[in-house]
């Protein structure tokens, strides 16, 4: 049986919570990649998507003073990373596509 009592789900004798994600902050750090910023559980989701792929990295809120500190953190230098791992990401698929066919 399953009722909701607030924020929490009751199935049957085992109380889970409700998880909310949400956006805090959408970032323009290379013009051929999204960068969104969300909050969730205590923590930020920061995620790179470049066409079918992605990239997430998670962050303790209490090991940053905010998005402003996050926007700080994502430097040049670690978005040219974030970019070659794209490429080395796309390469690995396409050959393992290339393999089935």
């Amino acid at each position: 049986m399953e009722s909701a009592i607030g924020q929490v789900y009751l199935i049957t004798d085992h109380p889970i919570k409700l998880i909310t994600m949400r956006v805090v902050a959408t970032l323009n750090k290379h013009p051929k990649i999204t960068t969104t910023i969300f909050q969730m559980n205590e923590k930020y989701i920061i995620k790179f998507e470049a066409g079918n792929m992605e990239q997430v990295f998670k962050i303790a809120q209490t090991e940053v003073s905010g998005i402003d500190a996050i926007d700080k953190m994502l430097t040049e230098s670690f978005i040219t990373k974030v970019i070659e791992r794209f490429n080395e990401m796309f390469v690995s698929f396409k050959g393992t596509k290339d393999q089935d066919n």
